[in-house]
């Protein structure tokens, strides 16, 4: 199945836990190797207690980190384009926004000169729909770890086990904040 056909069956804890997880991803460009600002919004993902609260106080705090033009702007412009209602329909389209930052954020790192490539638009709708698209590494992961939690997340979705399908999600997330915080520092390296 492809990112967007399970985008589009997603209930709310999915599409919620999957936007979240993307943000997650591309906390190198935020937050420091230890800081953990989005674990409040995962505490939510299960049945959207406390979500509008936690997703302020999510906002106030990444609002301290200092953000320049670029990848890391449209990190904190998915933020704050959170919706405050735990609902399928505003958490839809969040999702869906925040899957094409996150291949997008991926895809600037994949570039050697960190440019936009022209075709960009046309790659990513392709991958996204599930066709094959001549995207990076760092692009082709992305996809692959977006797919792999909407399919974790809808195999354990009612069951007792819904909680451990969010701990591997976060999981995953966090391994893919390693590959790109590894990638940013390898790119300072070779520019110093």
């Amino acid at each position: 199945m492809s990112l967007l056909e399970l985008i589009g069956r997603a209930d709310e804890r999915a599409l919620a836990a999957g936007a979240v997880a993307c943000l997650e991803r591309c906390l190198p460009l935020l937050a420091g190797p230890e800081a953990e600002p989005l674990r409040p919004l995962w505490a939510s993902c299960e049945n959207g207690q406390e979500w509008a609260i936690r997703l302020a106080a999510v906002r106030t705090e990444m609002e301290q980190a200092s953000v320049s033009d670029g990848p890391a702007a449209l990190v904190r412009a998915m933020l704050g384009a959170a919706p405050s209602d735990f609902a399928a329909g505003p958490l839809r389209e969040w999702a869906d926004a925040c899957s094409l930052v996150a291949l997008r954020v991926h895809g600037r790192f994949d570039a050697p000169d960190g440019d936009v490539p022209a075709d960009e638009e046309d790659l990513l709708k392709a991958a996204r729909s599930g066709e094959p698209a001549a995207v990076g590494p760092l692009v082709a992961g992305e996809l692959e770890r977006q797919v792999r939690i909407l399919e974790i997340l809808a195999e354990t979705a009612g069951t007792a086990g819904s909680g451990a399908g969010l701990r591997k999600a976060l999981d995953l997330s966090t391994e893919g904040r390693r590959v790109l915080r590894a990638v940013m520092s390898r790119r300072a390296r070779g520019r110093s």
